[in-house]
């Protein structure tokens, strides 16, 4: 019997089992999350328990962020392009160079904490905040498996983008209050870009939820469990990028946009304007801002893996162990475009985002609701 995934990464037969698991995974409402799981485990009920659960929960997922970010950033990022550009990286600081992320937040955190002179406080001071506090709220929806999310809102994909957004306010607030005029063009350029893309980020967003039929995410990853076709005797489960590769490639490439990758990475473009918004910022708030990009990151990882590759899906290995790997994917994928790929002018960005990405966004959307609509 040819096997398909689930969100447990557990192999089950096809037909009729699998249609009746996907029916009941998508009748029974909201699955069990992890504060549930947690204020379970605890014998807490009530109000109390939900309290406690949610605390627990969220503590725990925003550690594992932190800690992959913390890989990411001053080890993870370093090695990748070294091997893109034919050189060796960290590799004496500890074993593999590890040790270079407990060297690297010794010595940012150590620096001292620069203020210029007629800087707009506390704005100033908020906007380093923001960012990673807007990337690690969307990962409250976010299914990492089977009983490891923290919530599961019938809206949830609409909250996990509208907290990534967030991160906008925190730009604009950079710019503005640093008194330097190339962190004001560089936030001006975020809100330039971030407009051009995000519309179409959402509208492709949209054409998969007119497939699933809900905004839950975990319906969402429910959805594509079933088995899209059977070659060779090897089943290709039913993921919305292999459903719809044009719309998988478009989120990508709005999503690349986003998180400010090559060739989008226009808002603190070194050669350009120095380093954008972050211009002014040394010591702590400096690492407050690179550890929201690199969240960020894999924040647009998460959701290209919810809407397009099944979530936590995969053979053999625990679904928390698939998510993380897509996660991860994604980032060694932005790591790529940034050796590999040019970085465009403004007013390229601006033309490809309103010009091209909108037009594409809108005529996918319109296509998959006839189809949709056809085939239903």
């Amino acid at each position: 019997m040819d096997p398909v995934l689930l969100q447990s990464g557990t192999p089950t037969p096809t037909g009729t089992a699998n249609a009746t698991a996907n029916a009941t995974a998508t009748a029974s409402g909201p699955v069990t999350t992890l504060p549930e799981t947690i204020s379970g485990a605890l014998g807490l009920t009530g109000t109390f328990g939900d309290i406690v659960g949610g605390l627990i929960g969220a503590f725990l997922i925003a550690n594992i962020m932190l800690g992959m970010t913390a890989l990411a950033g001053p080890w993870a990022k370093r090695k990748i392009t070294a091997a893109f550009t034919d050189r060796i990286a960290v590799n004496r600081i500890g074993p593999f160079g590890l040790l270079i992320i407990v060297a690297d937040a010794v010595r940012l955190l150590s620096k001292e904490l620069i203020i210029p002179e007629g800087v707009d406080r506390p704005a100033w001071d908020i906007a380093p905040i923001i960012l990673p506090f807007s990337a690690l709220l969307g990962f409250a929806v976010i299914p990492f498996g089977s009983g490891l999310q923290l919530a599961d809102p019938e809206t949830g994909i609409v909250f996990a983008f509208a907290a990534a957004s967030i991160a906008s306010v925190g730009l604009v607030m950079a710019g503005y209050a640093s008194n330097n005029k190339y962190s004001l063009l560089g936030a001006l350029r975020s809100i330039a870009q971030n407009l051009a893309y995000e519309i179409p980020l959402v509208i492709t967003a949209a054409s998969v939820i007119i497939f699933a039929g809900t905004f839950r995410t975990s319906e969402i990853v429910a959805a594509q469990t079933e088995t899209l076709v059977t070659i060779a005797g090897i089943a290709i489960p039913g993921w919305y990028a292999f459903v719809n590769p044009f719309a998988f490639v478009l989120f990508i490439a709005a999503n690349m946009a986003e998180i400010g990758r090559n060739p989008f990475d226009i808002p603190e473009a070194p050669t350009e304007i120095v380093a954008g918004y972050q211009t002014e910022y040394s010591s702590v708030y400096f690492v407050l801002f690179y550890l929201g990009e690199f969240i960020h990151i894999f924040l647009g990882g998460a959701l290209i893996a919810v809407l397009f590759l099944g979530g936590p899906a995969g053979p053999v290995l625990p679904g928390f162990v698939w998510m993380v790997i897509k996660m991860w994917a994604f980032f060694l994928f932005t790591q790529w475009a940034r050796s590999a790929v040019p970085r465009v002018r403004i007013d390229q960005l601006i033309e490809i985002g309103w010009k091209g990405m909108l037009v594409l966004s809108f005529a996918n959307l319109v296509l998959t609701a006839v189809l949709v609509g056809v085939i239903a």
